[in-house]
């Protein structure tokens, strides 16, 4: 069924929508910051390159408009009135004018090649950051959190992140000083046509503050819309025999228009007010051209203002008119990915400001072997014997035996602080006991192995392992002694050898096909196409939902743990098939602490101690026997149907 936050076949909308851009920045301003420390910390002598690049291929251009006046006045107007004109001069000037223009053309390649080598290299600093930090959150963050949420961080905020690092970034920074190296030139060149372009700019301004705005909170919907079209497509894509079952291919398809047609309205919305800016802006700085060139002409034929204005002032203030409102455009259209992407930025950076898992253990899992006179040390081969390594205060270290000895004391938990789930919970599992946990669905069972495994920690009790706290465990040491096997099975894109070879990096071949012999996997291996060589993806779509979890057992074993903790371990597995992996499982437990989480009571029939737990409480505790004879719940369970629902 679909978790907190998510939609089944019928409903609506969950969090999984929530992709990139589906909300502005809280802290716009914070958040550049915070992104340009990457520049700076990694690449600020790049930085500051395009930055002269930028100052550069401005001033180009700057220069080849007002370079104009010069040519126009200087030299082409007195040629025209030479009877033998001499053109060495005009020819110079022009090739300067050319060498200008290579300069601004060189430097606008290399600024834009610089920067998209430091947004890359931005972008993976950023993507190792994220998911390191997410290797280091706790269970709890991803049962709150859906998948699609997750994801999004890596694809659309990251994409839209990219864009403004490498298109927008630079284009802002060249129209800033494209602006400011025309404006000052505007200024040198004649002060009353740049007063009169700057009220062309105004008016040019007021547009962009009202169809850019209206178009970047559409463009802001149109990303909330995709994320939901898209989550919706991920869901029913994973339940499409869930949607042909029961037939609802009608209804999801009108749910479907729904979404589409919401993502429809608002990418028409955001794209018509994005499309008509350009062609507005445009013409707006048409007509401000056209009103320059009448006005000057008018200035010039009036005398007005003397004689400062030239045919040559006009044709280059004309050049640095058409220069200055094509940066107010160009950053006008940039605005819409900025806002997007900042906000993508911030869901990138509430990632990595998640706290991370609290470890305070100092209690290491090391491999031990015993020395010639019976004393426990350290060896750093596998000997099949661990041991607890405990430092102490005064430098020296004491090494205890793994047992396997796993008790909890008066513990109470809940995974909402208002919600207990487990009430007062006390138990103990000896070094070599098979403990099971029998009860309804939501009675405790797999919170207990959750807090063993501290997943989660508890509110108050105790649970110590052979006489350790486990809050003193390191959490990885405390997690490698334990084997688990689920009943979801998870495997990864890999040969099946690799996949078993998960629960021990440093397995061999022959121990790898030793663990699959005791899980009864290696036969049904040998008979694939390539053997343990064989490629599955993630899903492990080519193998059967049993044959899945027999790869599972077999990664458990390979680990070889001293406790093992099985939930739900043979539910996908065939009744026959069970009867078989019983017996390899049963030479896996051997030696071993074990608990067992089953719904089948036939399959905790010879466990040492059965536990019944009903709402957070255990009420019964025993051998199989001891609870049949005591006619209480476990009896009730087990005559009335050997599948507990």
């Amino acid at each position: 069924m679909p978790g907190p936050g998510m939609r089944g076949p019928m409903g609506g909308p969950g969090r999984r929508g929530q992709m990139a851009g589906g909300r502005r920045s809280k802290n716009p301003k914070k958040t550049l910051a915070r992104l340009l420390r990457y520049i700076k910390n990694g690449y600020a002598v790049q930085f500051g390159v395009v930055l002269v690049c930028i100052l550069f291929s401005a001033v180009a251009g700057v220069a080849g408009s007002m370079f104009l006046q010069t040519l126009i006045d200087d030299y082409i107007a007195p040629l025209l009135l030479e009877a033998a004109p001499v053109f060495s001069g005009l020819a110079r000037v022009l090739l300067q004018m050319a060498l200008i223009y290579a300069v601004g053309i060189a430097s606008t390649f290399l600024y834009n090649w610089i920067m998209v080598s430091i947004s890359q290299g931005i972008l993976k600093k950023v993507r190792d950051e994220m998911f390191a930090r997410m290797q280091r959150l706790p269970i709890r963050y991803f049962d709150t959190h859906t998948h699609g949420d997750l994801m999004s961080h890596f694809t659309n905020d990251t994409d839209t992140l990219q864009q403004m690092l490498s298109q927008s970034v630079p284009q802002m920074f060249s129209s800033l000083v494209t602006i400011i190296a025309v404006f000052v030139a505007m200024l040198v060149t004649n002060v009353w046509l740049t007063v009169f372009v700057l009220l062309g700019i105004a008016v040019m301004l007021v547009v962009v503050r009202k169809i850019g705005g209206q178009s970047a909170r559409f463009f802001l919907e149109q990303q909330t819309s995709l994320g939901k079209v898209n989550g919706y497509i991920e869901e029913m894509i994973g339940g499409q025999k869930v949607v042909k079952v029961f037939c609802h291919e009608d209804k999801c398809k009108t749910q479907f228009d729904a979404l589409n047609d919401e993502l429809r309205e608002n990418a028409k919305n955001a794209n018509t007010f994005a499309n008509i800016l350009m062609p507005i802006m445009a013409n707006i700085g048409n007509l401000l051209y056209v009103l320059v060139a009448v006005v000057g002409g008018t200035l010039a034929l009036s005398g007005v203002v003397g004689d400062s204005i030239t045919i040559g002032v006009i044709a280059s203030f004309l050049q640095l008119t058409r220069s200055f409102t094509m940066p107010v455009t160009q950053i006008s259209q940039q605005f819409n990915s900025i806002v997007m992407a900042l906000a993508g930025a911030e869901r990138i950076f509430e990632l990595m400001d998640e706290e991370p898992e609290v470890d305070d253990g100092y209690v290491t899992l090391v491999n031990a072997k015993y020395d010639q006179d019976g004393n426990l040390t350290e060896t750093p081969e596998k000997t099949n014997v661990w041991a607890w390594k405990h430092p102490h205060e005064d430098g020296t270290t004491t090494y205890e035996r793994v047992r396997g000895d796993v008790r909890f004391f008066d513990v109470d938990f809940g995974y909402n602080p208002d919600k207990i789930v487990l009430h007062d919970v006390s138990l103990y599992a000896k070094p070599g006991q098979k403990v099971a946990f029998v009860g309804a669905t939501g009675a405790g069972k797999t919170t207990i192995t959750n807090l063993i495994n501290r997943f989660y920690d508890i509110a108050d009790g105790k649970i110590r392992y052979d006489g350790i706290n486990i809050n003193k465990i390191k959490k990885a040491d405390l997690r490698r002694s334990l084997g688990i096997v689920l009943q979801d099975t998870n495997l990864f894109t890999g040969t099946i050898r690799d996949n078993i070879r998960y629960g021990n990096l440093e397995a061999t071949d022959q121990e790898i096909e030793a663990a699959a012999r005791l899980a009864n996997a290696d036969d049904f291996i040998r008979r694939l196409p390539d053997g343990y060589d064989t490629m599955i993806d993630g899903e492990g779509g080519s193998l059967s939902q049993g044959q899945r979890q027999l790869i599972s057992i077999a990664r458990a074993a390979v680990a070889d743990p001293p406790v093992m903790i099985l939930d739900e371990a043979t539910s996908s597995i065939d009744t026959r098939t069970e009867s078989i992996v019983q017996a390899g499982m049963d030479s896996l437990m051997y030696g071993r602490t074990v608990f067992v989480i089953a719904h089948r009571l036939s399959t905790v029939q010879n466990s040492d101690v059965i536990m019944v737990l009903e709402l957070g409480h255990i009420i019964e505790r025993g051998t199989h026997e001891q609870l049949i004879a005591e006619h209480g719940k476990y009896y009730q369970l087990y005559t009335g149907a050997f599948e507990l629902e």
